[in-house]
């Protein structure tokens, strides 16, 4: 088998090394997946309330039985979700809509004032979406990463400000604050990390080059560690690592900055959505204390622990995912209590103490 090094490139850059030759069965399944999802979505462009262009990809109907609205991680794209796109379409076909974008900064998004990479302006432009195209009736949010941030503070924001009320939420590899506290996170503390935001600011037309010395302990934290864990596909390691090299420096000093002063814990008391936590037990960006704090603020929550998984269950586990929306969406049509939602294909994560690795 094929194994992917990914680290750093000799100026300091971050990069994708290849050990050996492509593995190209891998790369043409999973390329032939993404190219057969894009197929059977719409793209469209929605306007933010201060005039960001986002790329927007729609699938379904426009008068579902339920709305998922997937939201994606940070140096990531909507492309992150194409594995769970597909099998809810196949679950559902036109029975349901699914909303996945890419945040301002990322893909085909615009970009836009490094001073509005925050996540709570993330949170506004998700209001601004859910306006635009109209969406109402159920719903679920599903978020990876800071995807799951960006759920959580718009459901910090006052009701008049949330345009639609989700009925469920996903929460995958992801946390409610104190990234700074735990894991690879407490890299966000670095000077490095002001110091990129200055240089990508002042100095954009050289940012590109000259940050990149600066970028080794906060870039390589995403693409050397990569998020993957035993259960990883090369082909997918590269498809993600490659998706992060292309994130403008811009984007990373930006929201890397800003992470380190999330805080959502006053809000999730106050979560009333049919709730699952998914957490990986190999995740050194988001390590598991993250989703047991997730699971035991939010009323009623489950939590999902797959051992081997890491930070990037999207690819490592998706069925997990697939089946928690699906499980959620069963549970609202139904009227089903909540502990029942999982019931079906995944044991909830054991309320034991932390190990040492857990807790790292």
């Amino acid at each position: 088998m094929t194994s992917l090094a990914l680290g750093m490139s000799a100026d300091g850059g971050c990069h994708v090394q290849q050990a050996q030759q492509h593995q190209p069965f891998m790369r043409a399944i999973y390329r032939r997946d993404r190219t057969r999802i894009k197929g059977r979505g719409i793209t469209r462009t929605v306007t933010t309330s201060d005039g960001v262009s986002l790329s927007v990809r729609e699938y379904g109907s426009r008068d579902p039985a339920h709305t998922v609205v997937l939201l994606h991680g940070l140096c990531l794209t909507k492309d992150s979700w194409t594995i769970p796109i597909d099998h809810l379409l196949d679950q559902y076909g036109d029975n349901i809509r699914i909303i996945s974008y890419d945040h301002r900064g990322h893909g085909d998004s615009a970009t836009a004032p490094m001073d509005t990479y925050h996540i709570d302006r993330l949170a506004a432009d998700l209001a601004d979406l859910l306006a635009a195209l109209g969406v109402a009736g159920p719903l679920t949010f599903a978020g990876h990463s800071m995807g799951g941030m960006v759920a959580l503070a718009y459901l910090g924001r006052p009701a008049a400000q949330r345009p639609a009320q989700p009925h469920g939420l996903i929460l995958v590899a992801t946390a409610a604050g104190k990234l700074t506290e735990r894991g690879l996170g407490r890299l966000l503390a670095n000077p490095a990390t002001n110091i990129l935001y200055e240089v990508a600011q002042r100095a954009p037309r050289i940012a590109e080059h000259a940050s990149r010395a600066l970028a080794r302990p906060v870039c390589g934290i995403l693409v050397r560690f990569g998020g993957y864990g035993t259960a990883s596909r090369d082909a997918r390691v590269a498809e993600s690592a490659a998706t992060i090299n292309a994130t403008p420096v811009a984007t990373k000093a930006g929201f890397l900055r800003a992470l380190r002063h999330y805080n959502q814990y006053q809000t999730l008391s106050s979560i009333t959505a049919t709730t699952v936590v998914v957490s990986g037990g190999a995740d050194r960006l988001t390590p598991p204390p993250h989703a047991h704090d997730l699971a035991g603020g939010i009323p009623g929550a489950t939590l999902v622990h797959r051992p081997a998984a890491s930070h990037m269950l999207l690819d490592e586990a998706p069925h997990v995912i697939s089946d928690a929306i699906i499980g959620i969406i069963g549970a609202h049509k139904t009227g089903a209590m909540r502990r029942h939602v999982m019931r079906n294909y995944a044991k909830p994560a054991s309320r034991q103490p932390l190990t040492a690795r857990e807790a790292c």
